[in-house]
């Protein structure tokens, strides 16, 4: 059985997606970050980065693996969906996982500590940051202007990866990104299209608190 180790974050909702939409039984065990746990020793042991998610699996001798984007790959591989095997298919997926490691995730959690946890003190990092994050959300516009899906007609880890931060940007950060849709039709059909999945749904709700699914 998988280990899922998170806490109510985007980062985090990557893999509860993920696992969801497996539908393979999992426990969690939620890592209170504001309660610094994510520094705890045994958790260290787990994410020598100390960073949700992470998770354990029993199957493969406890193993552990870290990272959203390593996660989704372990699982995708190991149970032979959301990414195949080969192909270009595989390879447009992993180019879209990719891109948000580089660029959507750090930039969406970089605009979190410039304006919550900084309070907005470094007016022009901040726009930095807002100006970069606009430039990624027309180039996934773009992308989606010829494509259902990230990597094509398949629903892959690229669209799961990839929601849950333009999910939260959507609810949290129009304030100061602006309508992230309006101008953005493509990429306001495929938010719509992939929230709309039940898996999604549910696994944008985990953690719950130590219960087994």
């Amino acid at each position: 059985m998988i280990t899922l180790h998170t806490w109510l974050t985007p980062n985090g909702y990557k893999v509860s997606i993920m696992l969801e939409e497996l539908g393979v039984p999992y426990t969690v065990h939620p890592v209170d970050l504001g309660a610094k746990e994510q520094l705890r020793p045994e958790f260290l042991a787990l994410s020598p980065n100390n960073k949700v998610p992470a998770i354990v699996d029993s199957e493969a001798g406890n193993l552990s693996i870290f990272e959203s984007g390593a996660i989704l790959t372990y699982l995708a591989e190991k149970h032979s969906r959301f990414l195949p095997a080969g192909g270009p298919t595989r390879y447009k997926a992993l180019e879209w996982l990719h891109w948000h490691n580089g660029g959507l995730g750090p930039m969406s959690q970089h605009l979190v500590y410039f304006l919550w946890k900084w309070q907005n003190q470094l007016p022009a990092g901040t726009q930095r940051v807002i100006d970069e994050l606009n430039r990624l959300l027309n180039v996934i516009d773009q992308r989606l202007a010829d494509v259902p899906y990230l990597a094509g007609d398949t629903y892959t880890i690229a669209d799961i990866i990839n929601y849950p931060w333009i999910a939260a940007g959507v609810n949290s950060f129009a304030h100061v990104l602006g309508d992230l849709l309006q101008a953005r039709p493509h990429l306001a059909r495929w938010l719509d299209l992939i929230g709309q999945r039940p898996a999604v749904r549910r696994g944008m709700q985990i953690p719950g608190i130590g219960r087994a699914r």
